[in-house]
């Protein structure tokens, strides 16, 4: 049976400007785009209607973060039509695209911190009044906008610094709104806030679309979709699969549909080896930040750290990779105490970690894959410690390449040019160059799709096959259940209930807000 749906189907894409020629606002068909032998897009349709939230779903590499770029103007498509409210438009450039009324704000705010809320709104469309800024007509307009997406006025005068990173992103909304922005493309909004910002947000969300202003939500929460979606369209391979209204999936199809099979109920087994434990944190503190933190990993066991934001999780992580240093405990390494200063000296011990920040801390964007998979291991994969061995270089990214199921033409691609997926491959094969004995991951699957969450879980249970220690420090309860033998809770700083196989979302959720004073049985 075809995931795609037949043209006729309720599922299926309705062709644009017949089917609701009253109702559409932008309208995507036979969109294609190559970029040299990659074929980004091979055949997309897209229809937002008024007032409409519309999500776009697929995994990294679908081809949906390229069809964002045409719609906003920073790419042009090969072939293919795009109608705004009824007539054929040609968006070349981002100011084409602006004109139109089509806006993008992406997870990340890219605002001026010190700079006001007005001034950040305005920057480059000020309001001028005999060849002098208005700040007056700015500052109003401003209330205006802040009124729609749900902040006070004085925030007006307010330096972007001083907000949240949940109100930096309204404001970045209301900077889109300030240029008649008519189509709002939402990239990832909910990647980096916490659970009642995101409720912030669908408040944001709801008032635009009741004001009439047409949304295209993008997300790799798929639960979130079924809360704030009106139709879903899904995309795979560069194709447009079909467009559903929301009533009619569930998370499972969804997901099933994005990776063009049917799901296992159950990860594959994974088997305990008998050992003494190669990691201990006992009694580790970081002043400020945990406390009486203690933790135990085998060689091939994972355990996962689970705790809400600012729960004191990620610091531990980066204490263990020598980022930060300990104040207070013992690490010990295969019963011997350590306490690495630096990560260089971390690395040298055997210790590994993939950070959660990847673009920053983690890849050399612009260089190759190559590139980056070598880069730290130079003494390893060089000629009399000094020269870089290109043909060892080359050999071993092309052995990472295939063990880890990279998804590219060659090892000389820039990372800049991957889906976020296979970036986050390309930074956790460097991350095992040298085979360490543990590996700590932070955020191992943030931002990705399902498909290549699934990958990524798959070689985490490899390496602990092969006999690595593998902490992982989450705050996907989801991952964090399925993915752990055993499942430690942080909260408020210190370490506290923990949970063996067969744990619930509700049990781990109840101790990691405190409701749970017992620990349960393993």
């Amino acid at each position: 049976m075809s995931d795609t749906p037949d043209p006729g189907s309720p599922g299926a894409a309705a062709p644009p400007s017949e089917d609701r020629p009253a109702t559409v606002r932008l309208a995507v068909r036979g969109v294609a785009k190559r970029f040299g032998a990659v074929r980004a897009i091979r055949n997309a349709d897209l229809s937002v209607d008024v007032g409409e939230v519309h999500a776009l779903v697929g995994e990294n590499g679908a081809g949906k973060s390229t069809l964002i770029k045409v719609l906003s103007g920073a790419e042009t498509a090969d072939t293919g039509e795009i109608s705004f409210e009824g007539r054929p438009v040609t968006i070349a450039t981002t100011a084409d695209a602006i004109a139109l009324g089509i806006a993008t704000v992406y997870q990340e705010p890219q605002l001026f911190p010190d700079l006001t809320v007005a001034e950040n709104v305005f920057t480059g469309r000020e309001i001028t009044r005999r060849g002098r800024v208005d700040w007056a007509a700015q500052n109003a307009k401003v209330v205006e906008l802040l009124e729609l997406i749900g902040l006070p006025a004085r925030y007006a005068t307010v330096a972007v610094s001083e907000l949240s990173i949940a109100e930096q992103q309204q404001v970045s909304i209301a900077k889109a709104l300030a240029g008649d922005a008519r189509v709002l493309i939402l990239d990832e909004p909910s990647a980096i806030l916490t659970d009642t910002e995101i409720q912030v947000l669908f408040g944001v969300v709801r008032r635009l679309t009741a004001s009439g202003v047409s949304i295209i939500y993008i997300s790799h929460r798929l639960d979130e979709l079924f809360v704030i979606a009106d139709r879903v369209t899904v995309m795979r391979d560069g194709e447009t699969l079909g467009t559903w209204p929301i009533g009619e999936l569930t998370v499972r199809r969804v997901v099933e549909l994005m990776v063009g099979g049917i799901l296992e109920d159950t990860p594959a087994e994974h088997r305990l080896q008998d050992a003494e434990p190669r990691l201990v944190l006992q009694g580790l503190g970081l002043e400020g930040e945990f406390s009486d933190v203690d933790v135990t990993v085998r060689p091939g066991e994972i355990v996962s750290l689970y705790g809400l934001v600012g729960s004191g999780a990620a610091e531990i992580g980066e204490t263990v990779y020598g980022m930060r240093r300990a104040t207070t405990g013992r690490i010990l390494l295969d019963g011997r105490p350590i306490a690495p200063r630096s990560p260089r000296e971390a690395k040298k011990l055997g210790v590994a970690l993939l950070p959660a920040d990847r673009k920053g801390q983690g890849m050399f964007t612009f260089q190759s894959i190559a590139f980056n998979i070598s880069a730290g291991h130079l003494p390893l994969l060089s000629r009399m410690g000094v020269w870089m061995d290109r043909r060892r270089e080359r050999d071993v990214a092309r052995d990472f390449i295939k063990r880890l199921a990279v998804k590219t033409p060659h090892e000389r691609q820039p990372v800049s040019a991957m889906s976020g997926g296979n970036a986050q491959k390309v930074v956790l094969a460097r991350q095992l160059v040298e085979r360490p004995q543990v590996l700590v991951l932070v955020e191992p699957t943030q931002g990705v799709d399902v498909g290549a969450k699934e990958e990524i879980h798959k070689i985490i249970r490899g390496l602990a096959d092969e006999g690595t220690a593998v902490l992982i420090v989450t705050s996907d309860l989801a991952e964090a259940i399925r993915i752990s033998d055993r499942l430690q809770v942080v909260r408020a700083g210190t370490t506290t209930v923990e949970f063996g196989p067969g744990a619930t979302q509700s049990d781990v959720l109840a101790a990691a807000a405190g409701a749970l004073d017992e620990e349960p049985a393993a």
